[in-house]
């Protein structure tokens, strides 16, 4: 039986992610992406006008992964700093998971799309925007919850704050996958987070295992 369409576009999604966080955007071609998938070129551009629309719903396919763990990571029903320390864990054990299966630290794809395709391809460039917003709307509400308890100073500018988290996270992993190294991440990306957060009070519960994550 022929695999059904729904599935076979979303091998080449799954493929292309694999393939993307490998490599990079233009050292993958569509014939490698068909090949890797096993799936006819005249089907990947029924499904996808160019690799480049491909690489946009990639970009979707990650963010709606993320959404799902970061509905659980920032749930209010958590502390805020349980938010961050859980953010924060969630980033490493995803590293450390893609590490293991691909052989090198890869960084995050979002960052490496972007810095390669969105001056060239206005539509990812306008998709990175869009992940940046969904992504920094956590944080925004998280630093809210962290101002109320007095935790930062009440002058925060919330919206710019949330930015430079978005763009240390970025940094970090960029600088990880340069170096094929995650120890500083595991060391020391929490402490850096909180810094630049720039948390007042002692945490006390900076030692303690935050609330496991559901699913």
């Amino acid at each position: 039986m022929g695999r059904a369409p729904t599935d076979t576009k979303q091998k080449l999604i799954e493929t292309a992610i694999e393939l993307i966080w490998r490599e990079s955007y233009n050292g993958v071609s569509v014939d490698e992406i068909c090949k890797k998938a096993d799936v006819k070129k005249g089907s990947f551009y029924h499904y996808f006008p160019s690799k480049a629309h491909l690489a946009v719903e990639t970009m979707d396919s990650c963010m709606e992964e993320t959404k799902i763990k970061y509905d659980d990571i920032f749930s209010p029903v958590r502390t805020p700093i349980e938010r961050f320390q859980l953010m924060v864990q969630h980033v490493i054990d995803q590293q450390k998971e893609i590490l293991a299966e691909l052989g090198h630290v890869c960084g995050c794809p979002f960052a490496t799309l972007g810095s390669e395709m969105a001056a060239q391809e206005g539509e990812i460039g306008q998709k990175i925007n869009e992940i940046c917003a969904k992504k920094t709307a956590y944080y925004q509400s998280t630093l809210r919850d962290l101002r109320a308890q007095g935790l930062v100073d009440t002058d925060i500018n919330i919206a710019v704050k949330a930015d430079e988290i978005f763009s240390f996270i970025i940094g970090q992993l960029i600088m990880a996958r340069i170096k094929n190294d995650l120890s500083f991440i595991e060391d020391n990306l929490e402490k850096a987070l909180f810094d630049l957060i720039g948390v007042k009070a002692p945490l006390e519960n900076k030692n303690a295992k935050p609330k496991e994550l559901t699913g």
